[in-house]
């Protein structure tokens, strides 16, 4: 028989609560975009955890704009929930990642958790205004899990988990020896024997709650293990890794488009022309208009493909059970052309923004520098070269990239 499934933790302090369904979800990222930036500068200079900032997110709504209609939530489609990504990046990518990876937990829930488990987490997670954090790296087999009754004990430690502190509760990867796999489950971040560290110390994205999650001598209730040890992946449940990937496009992208954002403002009322150009405003110099023109053709292909690949991501998803190989394949292709297009313009719109602002605008009050050590810290998720190469295979031969956590 199974476990008793835990009780779900209220979380503390939400400081209001929506009551009906959003009328325009992108309206309302957008405006939680503009509170976010405008402390983005100060947050992004002391690092550390953004409670109150994780509270106004809470208090959007938002959190269960990628839950189905059926469980009480927004039941947006993928292709919005990842413009909202991408329109909280502009303003600050750092809680964007953390707004992301929650859904991307609760696609986990959904690809992989019984019906019995869709229906008692994803109705929690709307009814108690659940915030959820990542401690699931299957690279990462440090964390153990033993059989034991009810279910297993969990013994290690997972780092890059994003979201973690702050967290009601986590998704969480272990390896399971006996069978040389990895079962998935999910766990209150308060349960017993669970230690959470704040100790995220890169020097971008210094905001994604990233810490390291230690356990000791964890229960893992059966009724919480959405994936057992040696159970055969669908290729439905590969979906997983594309929601993952195409979230991290749209990080990346809302990062171009703030920093273009940024740059092209500070231009056109900051900026000097060079004394040589002849012309009284930056804007008019046609050196400068060929450095946009430059960047524009980087941050235009990349939002075309996002766009194309996001509508693909809720095509592909709404098949449910009935998603071949072959679909999941094609997904994975225009997920990497939009990836690598969306990598390349948040670095390099970050880094040549300052040669069209000038020295000026490396104040630290601009804050503009966070573009660039954000891009470059987060595009490192997982090396870009490898999606070029299944891009080649793909234009070479046909062949589809093999599923896995990254592809």
């Amino acid at each position: 028989m199974n476990a008793p499934e835990p009780a779900l933790r209220q979380p503390a302090a939400i400081e209001t609560r929506p009551e009906s369904r959003l009328a325009d979800p992108l309206a309302v990222a957008t405006a939680l975009a503009a509170e976010l930036a405008a402390t983005a500068v100060e947050r992004d200079a002391a690092g550390g955890h953004a409670r109150h900032e994780r509270q106004l997110i809470r208090a959007s709504g938002l959190l269960t704009l990628s839950i189905p209609t059926d469980f009480g939530g927004q039941g947006a489609g993928w292709d919005t929930t990842l413009q909202a990504v991408r329109i909280l990046a502009r303003a600050d990518s750092a809680l964007a990642h953390v707004f992301a990876f929650h859904h991307l937990q609760l696609a986990g829930i959904e690809l992989y958790g019984t019906p019995q488990q869709q229906r008692h987490l994803l109705h929690a997670t709307v009814d108690d205004g659940l915030f959820w954090g990542n401690a699931l790296n299957p690279l990462d087999r440090r964390l153990a899990a033993t059989d034991t009754k009810g279910g297993f004990l969990l013994n290690g430690t997972k780092s890059f988990a994003s979201g973690s502190v702050g967290s009601d509760w986590l998704t969480v990867s272990a390896w399971h020896e006996a069978t040389q796999s990895t079962l998935i489950g999910v766990l209150p971040t308060g349960a017993e024997g669970v230690d959470v560290r704040a100790d995220w110390d890169a020097f971008g994205q210094k905001q994604t709650d990233s810490g390291t999650v230690q356990f000791h001598g964890t229960l893992l209730p059966v009724g919480l293990v959405l994936q057992h040890p040696g159970q055969a992946a669908t290729p439905l449940s590969t979906v997983r890794s594309q929601v993952a990937q195409l979230i991290m496009t749209n990080l990346y992208l809302g990062i171009a488009e703030g920093a273009f954002a940024a740059a092209r403002d500070y231009t056109a009322s900051e900026a000097r022309p060079w004394f040589a150009s002849g012309v009284a405003r930056a804007v008019d110099d046609p050196f400068v208009q060929h450095r946009y023109g430059e960047l524009w053709t980087l941050l235009r292909p990349a939002v075309v493909l996002a766009d194309h690949a996001g509508r693909e991501l809720e095509r592909v998803y709404r098949l449910g059970n009935d998603v071949a190989a072959r679909d999941r394949g094609e997904l994975a292709i225009a997920g990497a052309e939009a990836k690598v297009l969306a990598h390349r313009a948040a670095i390099e719109i970050g880094s040549q923004l300052f040669e069209l602002t000038g020295a000026r605008s490396t104040s630290a009050r601009y804050g503009f520098d966070r573009y660039w050590r954000n891009a470059r810290v987060h595009t490192l998720h997982d090396p870009v070269d490898y999606k070029y190469r299944d891009l080649g295979r793909y234009a070479l031969s046909g062949t589809l990239p093999e599923p896995s956590p990254y592809s």
